[in-house]
């Protein structure tokens, strides 16, 4: 169980723009306009969201990763 736990603290649940410019091969304005969106439809299901980070699960379902 102690595993589990942290194998989740290693990976956070957060991405940062760096890891979204790297996952989509885009500039970094490009990824904050991605992130941008990705928080709004976020937004729209009522969920709280960040400005300058968007959930890492979110972004993968998006990306189909």
């Amino acid at each position: 169980m102690a595993d589990i736990e942290r194998k989740e603290q290693e990976i956070p649940k957060y991405v940062k723009v760096r890891e979204v410019m790297q996952l989509c091969e885009v500039s970094e304005s490009r990824a904050y306009r991605i992130m941008q969106q990705l928080n709004k439809e976020l937004e729209a299901q009522g969920f709280v969201t960040t400005s300058g980070r968007v959930s890492r699960k979110y972004l993968m379902e998006r990306l189909y990763i």
